[in-house]
């Protein structure tokens, strides 16, 4: 039989087909046992757990059988009433396990003498039926096999990928050029833009100043921030001791595309809209269009 090949005009790019799926709720088995503790407790462990998105989320939680946690699951009394859909943003990030978009039933976690309120959702789906949707941060300790996660369940069909390159790489806000550098690290991660890590001594870090705030990303790890001196807040970060996936970018900086101008080669690169773009910029974005994380 020959081959047949198909020959339609339409093609689809893939950034936005997996942008609009979001819309849907979804799921994926997880091949490794899972493990959560509150404290010195064993509060979960199962070997047949799933992650799972609720329709607009971004990063998945971790589902697992109601008779993998070592606990007792109680309605939630009063039920919070639903959200209403129309004033949420179109991807929702890992924070706020409160929010949830598709029917079913809240429910408390009573681990020994801890009660994690509302830490729990039971979706109204016949493929997820006996499965618990927990928040990953109502726990102390999160492992798969013997591995410590943060920030969030692992999305399988994720990847981190760092080249170094030599191109040049100049990061400018208005007229003040804050690095210039030929020996930048690409930094791609699946559905974001790639991300530029300069090695410090190519940034002008007399122009910065440490920030208090914190970020925690589920592949790369802790991040701690730069502000410009009496200026913009939080425009650079850096990761001091990241995990496997990002080692090679330790004691980088880098600077959010979305709120500086990226030169490579000496071409302006065009501002990505991303959820950390300005306000008024995601506002005005066409929901299959936005880059995320």
């Amino acid at each position: 039989m020959p081959l047949r090949v198909f020959t339609g005009r339409m093609a689809v790019r893939m950034k936005h087909h997996l942008g609009s799926v979001t819309q849907v709720l979804r799921f994926e088995p997880v091949p490794y046992r899972v493990r959560a503790w509150l404290g010195d407790a064993l509060a979960i462990d199962t070997t047949v757990g799933r992650v799972v998105w609720e329709p607009r989320r971004v990063v998945p939680v971790f589902g697992v059988p109601a008779e993998d946690v070592r606990g007792e699951l109680r309605r939630t009394d009063p039920q919070p009433p639903a959200p209403d859909l129309a004033g949420l943003p179109p991807m929702l990030g890992p924070e706020d396990f409160g929010t949830h978009t598709t029917p079913g039933e809240i429910v408390d976690l009573v681990v020994g003498r801890h009660v994690l309120g509302a830490a729990g959702f039971r979706p109204n789906h016949p493929d997820l039926e006996g499965v618990v949707l927990v928040d990953f941060d109502a726990f102390t300790t999160w492992r798969t096999e013997d591995q410590v996660l943060v920030g969030h369940a692992h999305d399988p069909f994720k990847r981190i990928d760092v080249m170094a390159s030599g191109r040049q790489v100049e990061v400018r806000l208005g007229d003040v050029i804050l690095a210039s550098s030929k020996r930048a690290l690409a930094l791609w991660e699946t559905h974001l833009p790639v991300r530029w890590y300069l090695p410090p001594d190519d940034v002008r870090m007399d122009l910065l100043e440490p920030s208090d705030h914190r970020t925690t990303c589920a592949y790369k790890g802790h991040a701690t921030y730069l502000s410009i001196r009496g200026g913009e807040r939080d425009i650079a970060w850096q990761y001091v001791e990241p995990l496997n996936d990002a080692a090679r970018v330790a004691g980088y900086v880098c600077f959010w595309n979305e709120r500086t101008d990226l030169f490579l080669d000496g071409v302006e690169i065009s501002r990505p809209t991303t959820p950390w773009s300005p306000a008024e910029e995601v506002a005005r974005a066409e929901s299959d269009r936005l880059e995320f994380g």
